[in-house]
Parts: structure tokens; sequence; C-alpha cells
């Protein structure tokens, strides 16, 4: 079972810094994400994602995932999700998945302008490492 995990930071780039360590984390073998997605809000409110999903682990479906939990946390389409009767019933069975409403709101609360975001969905980790080497990032 997977596990989604969402770190604020409070400015535009620390974000993008702590994914490039979670992807060395993976290489190294101490995390084994399935998906890494960075949301970077410029001072102006606009959102900016970058995302590095491993293509074996399903690339097309994180794709969506990632739009699907964009879209639904800060009302943007991402990755040119055509909104609409379709977009609504994935976010209805995104809803069931277990993604709670207290989470959405602390993840929308938590990316204002100027402050980025680290999205990671990992399938294993080993905690103590991991933990000690994301912490330089806050």
């Amino acid at each position: 079972m997977s596990t989604l995990i969402a770190i604020g930071y409070p400015d535009e780039t620390t974000a993008t810094a702590a994914g490039d360590e979670a992807e060395r984390l993976a290489k190294d073998l101490i995390i084994q994400p399935d998906a890494i997605a960075v949301i970077r809000r410029d001072v102006n409110g606009h959102y900016h994602v970058t995302t590095n999903h491993h293509a074996v682990a399903g690339g097309t479906a994180y794709g969506m995932f990632w739009g699907l939990l964009f879209g639904m946390l800060f009302f943007i389409p991402v990755f040119g999700m055509a909104v609409g009767a379709g977009l609504g019933a994935l976010m209805g069975k995104m809803t069931k998945t277990g993604i709670d409403k207290q989470f959405q709101e602390q993840v929308r609360d938590m990316v204002q302008p100027g402050t980025s975001a680290l999205f990671l969905v990992i399938e294993q980790a080993t905690p103590d490492r991991a933990i000690d080497a994301m912490s330089k990032y806050g």
C-alpha cells in the first residue's frame, strides 16, 4: 500500500531541492517512491507543477493522479485534463480513496503565493534514514 505525503515550504525553491533529494534517496534505495511531484505557487498566485514518476509504476496513471489531486486541491486543471462530467466523476472516485477534507484543507492552506510543496507517493522507506536526509529542508 502506498502512502501520500505532502510537505510544505515557505518559499518557491525548497520543494524542488527536496524533490531532488528524494530522487537521490530513491537511487540509494532509502525510499521507494511510486511518484514525486513539486508544486510551486509564484507570488502572483500561479501554480507550476513538476512531476517525476516512474514509467514502470504506471506513468500515465500517475499523470492522471496528479492532475486529479491538484485539480481537487487547488481547483486548477493540470496536465490538460478536461473539465466537465468526466473530471467530476473522477474527482468523486478520488474522494472515496481516502483523501479526506481535513488533508485537502491543510494542503490548500500550505500552498499560498510565494510557497511550494513536495508530494510523494511512497511504497516503502527506511524511515530514520529518509527523515535524516530530508530534515535539512525543514
